[in-house]
């Protein structure tokens, strides 16, 4: 495999990623560095370690990944969505005036976690795949998770630079929400469910 060929492949893999994480831009607004690296960190953690996963677990138990792996990315990626669809709702039924509660900041936690190995599942597949053709997987890993590490910074930033464009408000989180929801359709779409 080229250098070109695999830039090619970690760019691919990390488009899911920068999406993911344009969105969690828009809806944190402020970005820090502390942020950014727990999703980046994340992100790219997930990329690396998938692969290595998949290589190993190799072809025995590929047939079961490959029939569910869509299906999983799509519900994880729809639970999270969801639950920012719902944190929208909630933050607009407030009076003026009360008190709103903090947003899940999505570069903490269960929704970190959830939304790594959710962007992640397609490097498993790779994984798999490099060990059924017999091509080494250590500096593919580490190549992934690197542009993945890069395209999830950026993401983030991107986020941030669109939403102090304008005021989105509550409307960030949905269009977040919404986004999270229509990656998922598309990882069903490129399976061929629809």
């Amino acid at each position: 495999m080229t250098i070109l060929t695999l830039l090619m492949l970690a760019l691919a893999l990390a488009a899911d990623a920068f999406a993911v994480a344009i969105t969690a831009g828009i809806q944190l607004k402020q970005v820090t560095i502390p942020q950014t690296l727990r999703m980046a960190g994340t992100f790219g953690g997930f990329q690396f370690g998938m692969p290595i996963i998949g290589w190993l677990l190799g072809a025995g138990v590929y047939r079961y990944i490959e029939a569910i792996g869509h299906w999983l990315a799509f519900g994880l990626l729809a639970l999270v969505g969801i639950h920012m669809l719902k944190e929208a709702w909630d933050h607009r039924k407030l009076e003026d005036g009360a008190p709103r509660p903090d947003r899940t900041d999505p570069t903490r936690g269960r929704t970190l976690i959830l939304l790594g190995i959710a962007t992640s599942i397609d490097a498993l597949a790779v994984g798999l795949s490099f060990a059924l053709i017999d091509i080494g997987i250590w500096l593919p890993a580490l190549v992934i998770g690197i542009v993945c590490f890069g395209a999830t910074a950026c993401g983030m930033h991107l986020g941030r630079l669109v939403s102090a464009k304008g005021h989105l408000g509550d409307k960030a989180t949905v269009i977040g929400g919404l986004v999270l929801i229509a990656i998922g359709i598309n990882i069903l779409r490129e399976h061929g469910v629809f």
